[in-house]
């Protein structure tokens, strides 16, 4: 068993690989061939200038205030850009105190529209509420906090 660290990690003296047998990879590759095969050979060509920043512009896009969309090539957003609300939004850790912010601010417009009797708007807000907590850096444990936790998946 490989030693473990003050912090209760295990550590390896290599990364552990995956190890596949032989006829996996050979079937598998032979699947992509045969795959590839029956579509047309223009989808393999070289892209053009234009193709290529229009892919990585999809990226480029993909930054917003609070971290980084993780939807997938091409497909629009489903949430209107409500990004906080939204699953796939992969959360940057040092925007806790931005989600501190926006967490702030619609527990007091949730406030102000339960006053004024804005039932519409209370449900929308709370949505949203709801989301900055599951997406917020917050939730997620920091480096130092991972470290100190011992891995207890580890065998």
């Amino acid at each position: 068993m490989p030693p473990i660290d003050p912090f209760g990690q295990l550590q390896y003296l290599t990364s552990p690989e995956a190890v596949y047998p032989a006829e996996t990879i050979e079937a598998h590759q032979a699947f992509i061939a045969r795959r590839r095969a029956t579509r047309p050979s223009e989808e393999y060509r070289t892209p053009t200038d234009e193709e290529w920043n229009f892919f990585l512009a999809h990226f480029e896009k993909r930054k917003v205030s609070v971290g980084t969309c993780a939807r997938a090539f091409g497909s629009p957003c489903v949430h209107e850009h409500a990004c906080v609300r939204c699953s796939l939004l992969r959360p940057d850790p040092t925007q806790r105190v931005r989600f501190e912010e926006i967490r702030d601010n619609l527990e007091a417009c949730i406030i102000e529209a339960k006053r004024e009797g804005w039932l519409g708007e209370v449900e929308g807000l709370q949505v949203s509420y709801s989301g900055v907590k599951d997406n917020s850096p917050r939730s997620m444990p920091s480096f130092s906090e991972r470290r100190q936790r011992p891995n207890s998946a580890c065998p």
